[in-house]
């Protein structure tokens, strides 16, 4: 017989949990206690609730492990729904557990309960409070897999502290059954082919790859595909990586931020074969002119997602790899020379370029690009995030982190914690700006104490630069609440950086020092590659390297609010 919190930690042994991401409470400190002295689990503390659950994040994205997460009742477990979001809103396996109060107590408004169960009910794959000490170890193995297996999402346990301190049996199950939970495993040959079929007939076929071939690491499956067929690709945010960005046959990524090769590619195929996206409104625009001329293909392991805003032709229910490995033993090359021919016009007549002057986030990820090979890249979100992914090189060894579905300020610097805490043979690099950076800036305690040499790009322009960027184009420059250099003293109607304006607070290097980091301020593209080699050298410590770019710097292209994809704005000043 053994209490439930130690049964708790055997739990975690059976499912070869090596970290645990953890912030101690009245409510969890059973839980705490049973872990006291173990070996064979990494306790990480970070210094806040929403910290720990994008570590936990970007450990389960960059391992392809379940992340698990351990908090106390009330505000520890409320300070988890932001990152529970996050996470399950772009198939990240997470198992979070939190403290409760004693199941008596449970709906009497007792000090720090919250029905964490109900809060999240509607932000996870599945979520349950144990009421009864039996029920334990199934419960724990059910989380699991939930979390890992099918469409993975993340998995809320509740435990109360009665449950927590009861004895019972200290069996913990080695398979788990589910009525009606059967993720699918086989992939429908029929619909496969239907689907080359169609593809074989194309004349201007394209691949629109999603997150969902990263998540099931079908990387290298996705590129012999494209191979065989001769078949274009071009990715979302999430799908970047999934081949080459340096091979032939990628095209750029699609949507709001996309290449005007890859929109316009889009407007004009004849087939999309999608793989692993849910089509949402970042990609596609305005939905009565995506693809107007295409027959289209879509994979998904989820059979929600399929029709649900693109209505298709050819529906696929298969996890990604096994589609594609599927596909592969029926691919024949295609006749898409001439269609290729037509896209390589496109890419070469319209670039994505931000100019030869300054120091600007493309010289500055270019050099990213040339001085590290086996990398992981958390990027935090906004005009940072769509640079990164504008610019940044994916190939075998170098992995992308950043929070697509929820766009997650505060997500980049904890994300690259916990991916260097799973991979500390790897260099990671945070590149951020300075709006998200302080918004979990907290968590350079827990890279300092853990002794991570993270590099930290911020690329600082003095404002909140994404919703800047659309008060400049479509709001006639009214900054309202985006100046980070704003004071009570401002004019309440200003809308331009000026040498008057104030300093910016906070400085990031003295910060940076106070905390036992390293510390490096840039004002000039001639120092962007010292700069970088310095803080790669550096070890054991992070390095912050803050970049100072110009304040009114733009992502383009940029399709506007309700226009079809092929609507671009291609330089500043063509709205």
């Amino acid at each position: 017989m053994i209490t439930g919190a130690e049964l708790f930690v055997k739990a975690l042994k059976a499912e070869q949990v090596d970290t645990l991401f953890a912030y101690p409470g009245g409510q969890a400190i059973d839980l705490f206690n049973a872990l006291y002295g173990e070996w064979d689990i990494d306790v990480i503390l970070p210094r806040h609730e929403q910290g720990l659950v994008h570590a936990a994040d970007g450990y389960a994205r960059s391992t392809g492990k379940t992340g698990v997460c351990l908090v106390t009742s009330g505000p520890g477990a409320t300070n988890l729904v932001t990152g529970i979001a996050t996470a399950n809103y772009d198939s990240v396996p997470l198992v979070c557990f939190t403290g409760q109060v004693p199941t008596g107590l449970i709906g009497n408004d007792a000090f720090q309960e919250v029905d964490i169960v109900g809060i999240t009910r509607n932000i996870c794959k599945y979520a349950v409070t144990v009421r009864k000490r039996d029920d334990l170890a199934e419960t724990i193995k059910k989380a699991f897999y939930i979390a890992r297996t099918g469409k993975p999402g993340v998995v809320v346990i509740d435990l109360p502290k009665d449950i927590q301190q009861a004895y019972g049996s200290d069996e913990y199950p080695e398979e788990v059954e589910i009525r009606g939970y059967k993720p699918k495993g086989s992939v429908h040959a029929g619909q496969i082919k239907k689907a080359v079929e169609v593809l074989n007939r194309a004349k201007k076929p394209v691949f629109l790859i999603g997150g969902g071939v990263i998540i099931s690491r079908a990387q290298d499956e996705m590129q012999r595909l494209a191979e065989a067929t001769g078949v274009p690709v071009i990715t979302t945010i999430m799908g970047k990586g999934a081949i080459p960005t340096t091979h032939d046959l990628y095209i750029g990524n699609i949507g709001i931020h996309g290449s005007y090769a890859a929109n316009t590619a889009i407007s004009h195929c004849d087939v999309l074969f999608s793989i692993g996206t849910r089509f949402n409104d970042r990609i596609t625009g305005k939905i009565g002119e995506f693809a107007p001329n295409a027959a289209i293909i879509h994979i998904d392991i989820d059979p929600a997602s399929i029709s649900r805003n693109i209505a298709v032709d050819i529906p696929i229910v298969a996890d990604a790899k096994s589609a594609i490995s599927a596909l592969l033993e029926k691919a024949q090359p295609g006749g898409t020379g001439k269609w290729l021919e037509e896209i390589n016009v496109w890419k070469k007549q319209h670039p994505i370029s931000m100019g030869p002057e300054g120091l600007t986030p493309q010289k500055i990820i270019s050099a990213i690009n040339d001085a590290f090979d086996n990398v992981i890249i958390a990027t935090d979100v906004g005009q940072n995030q769509l640079w990164a992914t504008q610019f940044l090189e994916l190939r075998k060894n170098r992995q992308l982190l950043t929070s697509g579905g929820l766009g997650t300020m505060g997500y980049g610097l904890p994300a690259a914690i916990g991916a260097k805490i799973g991979n500390p043979d790897r260099d990671v690099i945070v590149i951020t700006g300075d709006g998200g950076m302080q918004m979990n800036i907290q968590e350079m305690a827990t890279a300092v104490c853990c002794g991570l040499p993270l590099i930290i790009c911020i690329l600082n322009n003095g404002y909140l630069g994404n919703v800047r960027q659309w008060q400049e184009m479509f709001f006639n420059k009214r900054y309202s609440g985006t100046c980070m250099r704003r004071r009570r003293s401002c004019p309440p109607d200003c809308n331009s950086p000026a040498d008057r304006c104030p300093e910016y607070t906070p400085d990031f290097i003295k910060l940076a020092e106070s905390y036992g980091a390293n510390g490096i301020r840039v004002t000039s593209e001639t120092e962007i590659a010292a700069a970088l080699t310095a803080a790669k050298g550096t070890p054991k410590v992070p390095t912050v390297i803050e970049f100072l770019i110009e304040r009114e710097a733009n992502v383009l292209p940029i399709v506007p609010p309700g226009n079809a994809l092929d609507h671009m704005i291609l330089e500043s000043g063509d709205n």
